[in-house]
């Protein structure tokens, strides 16, 4: 099935896109899929659960953490069945309220973790150019209203676009370009106006990650500002360290984002393969490298693992 005319949403479907000319080893490509699935789940799960069972990581900075494990285990869960359902099984259909309900998750997962990044660098900025009002600000109370409000504003921006989609008919081809939904490249596939749309996907990008991103970049220029001023050397770098794993996570996150925004908007049939490529790094590596990176460069948590698994 190519093409879909004036077809209701009730059968129409769309075709998820693998690795394109490489149909024959799919079942190898599998392979590296499932390394990644698992060691992204197994690593964000393990560092979830000794956050939890260990009263002395229940501090701020352990607390964001774990949210933003949490978010990086939905990424994982909510694109795993389709990745691997092409790789291994040549499953390539997806229906339209599935492909909606999946692309809902898939950015209101991906502004939350926006959020949470940003909140990582709230706590860095506290912890270093106010370090005596450190306990005071960021109390268990404050940290759990600050963490639903940007949940609720991730799930708010983005829950208007299945139904903004699901006012079109879709007549063009219905092959998709990655191995999941996202509304910039469904909302391609619709014969109306996608005006509407376009503006709409625009101004929230812009609104969550674009503000997120503008207030992470200030938040270093503070810190960066206040470690300067510090006379001694090693305090300096001691200082900057701390803030080596967030950078990572928001280096990671950031770069994909804002590549694959640009290649969805300005790109075209020859910038095919960077997108499909940008595509799996933006949703594969961060749950991926995050739990790594915080549980090599994280002293205490490190220990914490290592005495969970040595007993």
């Amino acid at each position: 099935m190519s093409t879909v005319n004036d077809t209701k949403f009730s059968s129409a479907v769309f075709l998820l896109t693998g690795i394109p000319g490489q149909e024959d080893v799919h079942i190898w490509i599998s392979i590296p899929f499932c390394l990644m699935y698992v060691i992204s789940i197994v690593g964000n799960s393990v560092i979830l659960f000794i956050i939890k069972t260990d009263p002395s990581l229940h501090e701020p900075m352990y607390i964001f953490l774990s949210m933003l494990a949490v978010t990086d285990l939905g990424l994982s869960i909510v694109t795993m069945p389709t990745i691997l359902g092409i790789y291994l099984f040549n499953s390539r259909e997806i229906s339209l309220d599935a492909c909606f309900a999946q692309l809902f998750f898939i950015h209101s997962l991906a502004k939350f973790e926006s959020s949470v990044l940003l909140l990582m660098a709230f706590d860095r900025f506290i912890a270093i150019c106010n370090p005596l009002r450190y306990a005071a600000i960021l109390t268990p109370k404050r940290i759990a209203k600050m963490g639903l409000a940007f949940m609720l504003r991730g799930v708010a921006v983005i829950f208007p676009l299945p139904f903004l989609l699901k006012r079109f008919q879709y007549c063009r081809d219905n092959v998709l370009s990655h191995s999941y939904c996202v509304h910039q490249e469904v909302m391609k596939m619709a014969c109306s106006d996608i005006t509407v749309n376009s503006i709409y996907g625009l101004c929230t990008t812009l609104l969550t990650v674009g503000l997120d991103s503008l207030l992470i970049f200030l938040s270093y220029v503070m810190i960066l500002k206040t470690v300067l001023s510090i006379a001694s050397q090693v305090e300096c770098l001691r200082a900057l360290n701390t803030c080596v794993s967030h950078l990572c996570a928001v280096l990671v996150f950031y770069i994909a984002d804002v590549g694959l925004a640009v290649t969805h908007r300005f790109g075209n049939s020859s910038s095919h393969l960077l997108q499909m490529v940008l595509g799996y790094f933006y949703l594969l590596v961060p749950p991926l490298i995050n739990p790594i990176v915080y549980s090599v460069k994280s002293k205490h948590l490190r220990e914490r693992i290592i005495r969970a698994f040595v007993k």
